[in-house]
């Protein structure tokens, strides 16, 4: 099933494809409903996978692509996992494996975290994994080598 696809540094899972004319789609059990196959959504289904079985996160905390306002931009994170006091806890945000994970996109979900105010900010581009820890009293954040399992915190 990889098509267009590169093989990702997250473990595999059974993926449900089905085509319909020119166009992939992938079954989201998160969305619960089937959703264009681009580089992004293989990346982002991948992850949601390894939050799940490898991390522990419930189905129950984490959303998909929810929209937020920010300075009157719409913008949607792609993964916010929520802790069991409902507060989001990790931004996720998934990137195509040929974008170069450089400092922009930092920046630009740390922007968008302003007003989420999570504790962890992930960027992934399905081969590399970057996670940084915010630390909002001392204003200060430091990249973490691992990405927090649910119950670690």
């Amino acid at each position: 099933h990889h098509l267009f696809m590169t093989k990702l540094n997250l473990p595999e899972y059974p993926i449900r494809i089905r085509t319909q004319g020119q166009r992939r789609y992938v079954f989201d059990e998160f969305r619960k409903k089937y959703v264009v196959l681009t580089p992004e959504e293989y990346v982002r289904q991948h992850f949601l996978h390894y939050l799940v079985n490898e991390l522990s996160y419930p189905k129950s905390l984490i959303k998909v692509e929810s929209g937020i306002k920010y300075n009157r931009m719409s913008k949607r994170t792609d993964i916010t996992v929520y802790d069991r006091q409902a507060r989001p806890f990790l931004l996720v945000e998934c990137k195509s494996t040929k974008v170069d994970l450089d400092g922009k996109v930092f920046d630009q979900l740390s922007v968008y975290n302003q007003t989420i105010k999570a504790n962890y900010l992930v960027v992934t581009n399905g081969l590399k994994h970057f996670c940084c820890r915010l630390d909002y009293q001392a204003q200060s954040y430091s990249f973490v080598q691992e990405i927090p399992s649910f119950g670690s915190f």
